[in-house]
């Protein structure tokens, strides 16, 4: 028992107290009469896995999520009109087949393709979906990854009707998408979430409630979710009406663990309780090593960050105070002497290295130009922006972080880096993930450590981050110029010209200290090794069990 609850009951009047005791004591008899439950991370009888997440999925409704947890869980239950295979490939997903010519996309539905009440998927769904992405009322933070289909972004700036979209169902098995310029990724958009169908006749009769709770969802993917316990649980089943499901093999995702706690997780895995950890910590991952367990690391496509707020009423709004904390920062140093994490790059820019340009990697083509590192010219900056704020100190800051151990550790690195470099105080708010989500969307930060997943695989998805008009922007960055350049990227299919403009915005984002980059994450971690065919990602959801399956 926890003994902060404990003693706090024991202050309580003795009636309460008692009764207290007989709830616990009813809750104890009640667990003790439930059948035992199977212990074991992995079951080759069953065809089960058991899992642990740092935080129940804020939000499942693929229109309105944008965060890393929910889209694990919804890629497992939902498909698009394409979607990745065993081999990162984009094959047929709904559609069994399409053709583009330039900006005319067109998809044949399959007709097989089901929701899990039987009724058929059919293009209308797709344009009831795609719609409510840029319907301006919903409100979807992700709504400019639409932007690409002909009128998406008048509609969310709501110039014109929703029925304007460049989507149409030309019968109920084809799909007609018109974009606004020739879009290379497009197709690889189609795969990624907020293009998932969604059935206009359920989605209204939930009220508003639309996949937040088991009876409030219809699935079309591999899987299903079969129970849900807010904050304590999650589990998935095999959703046998999926048109593909003779290709899945595990019958069971099972999530009975939802904790933050990286030690307690790392021994469950130990106990041979889970059936993999991802993203070990540096003191859970010395201690698979030290247990001689398999490590295995990918790259998962993620940058992180310091993302500073430049709202009017944020002192971090000026240049000559953020140059001032960029000139005294060193991502190696955070890297290898405050994360000490095998295998993370050290940050130099948004657009991490593996992402490609035009014949070569971006990165190598356009190799980036750092600040210097300059403690003297960093306090100049400093005399500088209070001159300009008209204060003779910087007030003390907030620095926003999940409340996990890594990330408190990072922000207290940068607590005594400012304070000790150039006496600015940092205070660490660290909150819950979704606490944290709350707060950043809200503005409610000076400064908050910041990542990005890959939605699709080109570099404008890191890029548009900072739009002015891009939602995911949390601390409201906004320059005409960076707008022009992203406008450039996005309104041509010419290669050159595109990584050209992108390889302009990546120095607009170091010279004008938008951001401060903190590392490019690999996924350091163990798994039982009769766990096989794991699909590792670098766009969407990191990890995959679609393809999976549990030897002997």
């Amino acid at each position: 028992m926890n003994t902060t609850t404990l003693t706090r009951a024991l202050m309580q009047p003795i009636s309460s107290y008692l009764r207290y005791c007989l709830s616990a004591l009813l809750l104890f008899s009640a667990l003790c009469a439930l059948p035992a439950l199977a212990q074991e991370g992995v079951d080759f009888a069953t065809q089960s896995v058991r899992i642990a997440q740092g935080s129940e999925p804020p939000n499942l409704n693929s229109i309105k999520s944008t965060d890393q947890t929910s889209i694990f869980y919804i890629e497992h239950v939902m498909e698009g009109l394409l979607r990745k295979n065993a081999r990162n490939e984009l094959v047929g997903g709904v559609a069994e087949r399409w053709e583009m010519e330039g900006t005319t996309a067109r998809f044949w539905l399959r007709q097989n393709a089901v929701w899990s009440d039987g009724v058929p998927v059919t293009a209308h769904d797709f344009v009831f979906a795609w719609r409510q992405v840029v319907n301006p009322e919903v409100a979807a933070e992700y709504a400019s990854i639409m932007y690409p289909v002909k009128n998406a972004e008048a509609i969310n700036q709501g110039k014109l009707p929703l029925e304007a979209l460049g989507v149409t169902a030309l019968d109920d098995y084809t799909l007609e998408v018109e974009l606004e310029t020739p879009t290379g990724y497009f197709l690889s958009l189609t795969s990624f979430m907020i293009y998932y169908p969604v059935r206009q006749d359920f989605y209204e009769a939930q009220n508003g409630r639309y996949f937040a709770d088991v009876r409030n969802m219809i699935f079309n993917g591999p899987f299903t979710i079969t129970s849900w316990v807010h904050g304590a649980s999650l589990r998935m089943e095999k959703n046998p009406t999926y048109w593909d499901a003779d290709s899945v093999t595990l019958n069971v995702i099972d999530t009975p663990y939802i904790t933050n706690d990286e030690q307690a997780v790392f021994n469950l895995f130990k106990d041979g309780m889970l059936a993999l950890v991802n993203n070990l910590a540096a003191e859970q991952l010395r201690g698979a090593l030290d247990n001689r367990m398999r490590i295995y690391a990918h790259p998962d496509g993620s940058v992180f960050y310091v993302e500073f707020n430049h709202r009017d009423d944020r002192v971090t709004r000026n240049l000559n105070l953020r140059k001032a904390m960029q000139a005294v920062y060193d991502s190696e140093e955070l890297v290898y002497k405050a994360i000490g994490i095998a295998g993370y790059i050290p940050g130099r820019s948004l657009i991490p290295v593996y992402m490609n340009g035009v014949q070569d990697k971006f990165r190598v083509e356009y190799p980036e130009q750092p600040a210097s590192l300059d403690i003297e010219k960093a306090r100049e900056y400093l005399e500088l922006a209070k001159q300009e704020l008209g204060l003779d100190e910087i007030p003390p800051l907030s620095i926003l972080c999940d409340d996990t151990n890594g990330a408190i550790l990072q922000a207290q690195y940068f607590q005594s880096l400012f304070k000790r470099t150039l006496g600015i105080d940092i205070k660490v708010d660290a909150q819950t993930f979704k606490q944290r989500l709350d707060k950043s969307g809200n503005g409610n930060f000076d400064l908050i450590l910041a990542g990005w997943g890959p939605d699709y695989e080109d570099p404008l998805t890191f890029g548009d981050l900072f739009a002015s008009w891009n939602v995911n922007n949390k601390g409201r960055y906004n320059s005409p110029v960076y707008d022009a350049y992203v406008r450039t990227v996005q309104g041509t299919s010419d290669q050159q010209v595109r990584m050209d403009a992108l390889g302009r915005m990546q120095q607009h984002i170091i010279d004008e200290a938008v951001i401060l980059p903190n590392f490019e994450r690999v996924s350091n971690g163990v798994r039982d090794p009769r766990l096989q065919g794991v699909v590792f990602s670098q766009t969407g959801a990191s990890t995959t069990f679609t393809y999976a399956h549990v030897t002997e």
